[in-house]
């Protein structure tokens, strides 16, 4: 009999643990599992609070004609549009153009090219 009672306490501290431990961290889990859908429910409010009110502003006139004209470049009848263009770059080396004043690289890149002169 004296022998049966280590067995029976270890059963009981196994059974405590399965009953106490694994449950707990279960808990532990599904409350931080809750608490992060939370916060993604809150910043998800927020951008459909946004969103709604994008919606009720391209549902208005001035809206649609600030669009059109901003990003289709679209204008009333009657009215004339005008596109104002950069400035041209500076115009490409052609190939006879290849010899064109170069700045000075160093005194390596200089022997180089005088050593390989005819590629």
């Amino acid at each position: 009999m004296r022998r049966a009672w280590p067995l029976v306490a270890t059963v009981v501290v196994v059974g405590l643990v399965f009953i106490a431990v694994f449950p707990t961290r279960t808990y532990l889990a599904q409350r931080r599992d809750l608490t992060n859908t939370e916060r993604r429910l809150a910043v998800l409010s927020s951008q459909n609070q946004e969103l709604s009110g994008r919606v009720a502003r391209l549902n208005t006139e001035a809206e649609i004609e600030r669009l059109a004209r901003e990003q289709y470049n679209l204008v009333r009848p009657g009215e004339e549009a005008f596109a104002i263009l950069p400035p041209p770059g500076p115009p490409a080396l052609g190939r006879d153009d290849e010899r064109a004043p170069q700045e000075s690289r160093g005194f390596w890149s200089g022997f180089w090219d005088r050593v390989t002169f005819w590629s």
